[in-house]
């Protein structure tokens, strides 16, 4: 499931690329065609994350609500244009499973900026000698700005066969699969598939679903804020590994923040919210603020602090170097030694360090 920094550069790609145009809505799929109605030939005028959702709002006081879940991705196509904060490699991000098929930077993460088209033809000219290509960044796609979300393996498939440089001949491109809702302006079109939640809302509905979840550190970072997390924290004898996946106690950490967050803090995931100390709860706010950052800005969840040039340029090109504990099950724990462990908790996978966090 996409986290917190996969949705909040969603949001940015949508304020770069689509606020402040008229936008066409349709349901290809024909499941969302009523909703799509009641958007379409209206201009966005804002695009806003909150957690694990986003809400983008048109000229006609309707907003649309989308929430990706597992399987929900967003396929954006045409110009669509990078910023500081939106990385293009082509590809899937959201998931760490995904494999793109562009690049854009170097081995330490260095930003170009441009269209999809413009980076991959950068890549293409690099590929046949006339310019020095630009290496992949990140095996998985994970950086990705021309998929965000689930994989698909149709177009996992498809992006396998794509060759550096080449792009689409029409515009708009036909849907692929499924599309519940697709976007379209006169350069740009988004596509979403599969989400666990797609609604149009009113303002006071929208309203009404923020009011529902905690503290997003990338909207409010404040010392009220963070008091808000750790007063909700102190007040619950659910474990501190439940209560950092509860969107009503904080906003956007899923399962992989959720593993590494707890081993930055050394500390144990069955631990009683209202027995971690006050100051290992802020510790935990203040630490979810510097990741969520850090995602955003890298496109990738980067829990590894402290590295050296060479170890970051594997970091970024390699989930596996990435990481303390996610996806490390029964390998040695890089502090102590000691083999990472794996636990359903919660309906959802567990990975932590026994000594560590003992």
């Amino acid at each position: 499931m996409p986290e917190g920094h996969s949705v909040h550069r969603i949001a940015r790609q949508f304020a770069h690329n689509f606020v402040g145009r008229q936008v066409a809505a349709s349901s290809p799929q024909g499941r969302f065609a009523e909703g799509a109605s009641l958007i379409d030939g209206h201009e966005m005028i804002a695009a806003r994350a909150v957690g694990k959702q986003m809400f983008l709002e048109f000229d006609n006081e309707l907003w649309l609500r989308v929430h990706l879940g597992i399987y929900g991705a967003w396929d954006f196509a045409g110009e669509i244009t990078t910023d500081a904060t939106i990385r293009s490699a082509g590809g899937r991000m959201g998931q760490t499973n995904m494999r793109g098929t562009d690049a854009e930077t170097d081995g330490l993460g260095r930003q170009q900026e441009g269209t999809i088209d413009e980076i991959a033809a950068a890549g293409a000219a690099g590929a046949s000698g006339t310019a020095a290509a630009p290496s992949l960044d990140d095996a998985d796609g994970e950086d990705s700005i021309r998929s965000i979300g689930a994989p698909r393996r149709s177009r996992l498939r498809m992006a396998e066969q794509e060759k550096a440089g080449e792009v689409d001949e029409v515009f708009p491109p036909e849907p692929v699969g499924a599309v519940r809702v697709r976007l379209l302006t006169d350069t740009a079109v988004a596509d979403l598939r599969g989400p666990t939640a797609c609604e149009v809302l009113d303002t006071a509905q929208v309203a009404a679903v923020i009011a529902k979840l905690g503290p997003d550190p990338l909207l409010d970072d404040s010392p009220e804020a963070e008091h808000r997390f750790v007063d909700a924290v102190a007040k619950k004898a659910t474990p501190i590994g439940l209560l950092l996946m509860d969107q009503s106690v904080v906003s956007g950490i899923g399962n992989v923040y959720r593993a590494e967050m707890l081993f930055r803090a050394r500390l144990n995931p069955h631990t009683p919210g209202k027995l971690v100390p006050t100051d290992t709860a802020r510790a935990l706010w203040r630490d979810w603020v510097y990741l969520l950052d850090l995602g955003v800005r890298t496109g990738q969840m980067l829990t590894m602090d402290g590295l050296d040039d060479e170890a970051y340029a594997a970091a970024m090109a390699n989930r596996a170097d990435r990481h303390w504990v996610y996806k490390r099950e029964g390998l040695p724990c890089r502090v102590c030694g000691t083999n990472i462990v794996l636990e359903e908790f919660g309906n959802r996978k567990l990975y932590w360090c026994p000594k560590d966090q003992a």
